[in-house]
Order: C-alpha cells, then sequence, then structure tokens
C-alpha cells in the first residue's frame, strides 16, 4: 500500500480532476486518500501545498505519456498520430486543460504556474516534432512549426470540451479526425 503522502497526493489528483480547487476540501481529500488530518498536515502545509503537488505529479504524467507518443520512432506524422490516438478518459476530460478553466487555479500563480509551463512544454514539443517533418520533407516548407503545435493541441483540448458537452467520446473522435485529415492533406501537398 502506496504511503501517506503519495495516497494524499492521488487522492488530489483525482479529485481536482473531477471536482476542481473548490470541490476539493481537506475533508474529502482526507477521507479519499483514508488518512487523518494530522497526517495530511505532518506531510503538507495545507491544502494549496497538497493542492500543488497534487498539479505537479499530473503534470509530469501529462509530459511523460506525450513523450510516450512524440518521442517514439517514425515519421512527424506517425509520432502526432501516436500523440493523438493515445489512450484518454476523454469524458473526464484533459488533467491539466480542466484545471486550466478553474478560477481558483487560474487565480492563483503558484497553481497555475506548472499548467501554464506544462502546456508551453506540449507546445514546444510538438512544435519540434512538427519542424522535423519539415526537416525531412514530410511537411510543407513554409508551415509554421508553433502555430501548427498550437492548434494541435487546441484541437485535443476543445475535443475534450465537445465531448463532455455532448456526453460522447465520439465528438472527440470527430475532432481528433478532421485533425488528422488535415494534417495528412497537408503533407500530401508538400512544396
Amino acid at each position: 500500500m502506496p504511503d501517506t503522502a503519495e495516497r494524499l497526493i492521488r487522492s488530489t489528483q483525482e479529485l481536482l480532476w473531477d471536482r476542481g480547487y473548490v470541490g476539493t476540501s481537506p475533508k474529502a481529500i482526507q477521507q479519499h486518500a483514508q488518512a487523518g488530518q494530522g497526517s495530511m498536515y505532518h506531510h503538507f502545509a495545507g491544502k494549496a501545498d497538497l493542492a500543488l503537488a497534487a498539479i505537479q505529479r499530473s503534470a509530469a504524467e501529462l509530459r511523460a505519456e506525450a513523450e510516450t507518443a512524440l518521442g517514439g520512432r517514425g515519421t512527424a506524422l506517425e509520432r502526432i498520430d501516436a500523440y493523438l490516438l493515445r489512450e484518454r478518459d476523454i469524458l473526464r476530460g484533459c488533467r491539466l486543460g480542466r484545471l486550466a478553466q478553474d478560477p481558483d487555479i487560474v487565480a492563483n500563480e503558484d497553481l497555475r504556474q506548472p499548467v501554464h509551463e506544462t502546456f508551453d512544454w506540449l507546445r514546444q514539443r510538438l512544435a519540434g516534432v512538427v519542424a522535423d517533418g519539415v526537416r525531412h520533407d514530410e511537411l510543407p516548407a513554409g508551415l509554421d512549426p508553433d502555430a501548427t503545435a498550437a492548434a494541435i493541441a487546441a484541437v485535443v483540448q476543445g475535443g475534450y470540451v465537445l465531448a463532455r458537452a455532448t456526453s460522447s467520446p465520439d465528438s472527440f473522435a470527430r475532432a481528433i479526425a478532421g485533425l488528422r485529415q488535415l494534417l495528412g492533406a497537408i503533407s500530401q501537398h508538400r512544396q
């Protein structure tokens, strides 16, 4: 069984994902983690400190998952496809994307920072893969890697929103299919 600090972090990750910052009370965290109040405050200064640890963990996990796909073998489009098609809990949304929409997270610079840094890392990582595609003549020379990376990230995040709004993963799948079709068309018309 994981130690108390680990259970507290994991529980906070889950609760933040499902309930947001305001809905994640210390009591709910303690109940979910099966930990007492004393244990929580022994390991963390308070809710914000524990939330920061949980957000940093979620950010690290998202980076690792994205890197597995984007850092794999294959062409740039194959690596982007691996990222786009990786397994996700679509109806729950993106762990960090949900936090980027949480007004209490956005208002707190310390809590917002790992969310911002991770999305910035993702955009840069995607831009690097797109630039590889341009360099290896898989994608047109005039394609802007940064703008394309931002569009890829936006479609993924928007796909989560559409899926949640319709309570259907099909909305996410259609957004991803459309993006893949556009990227494929772009690659066929390279200069």
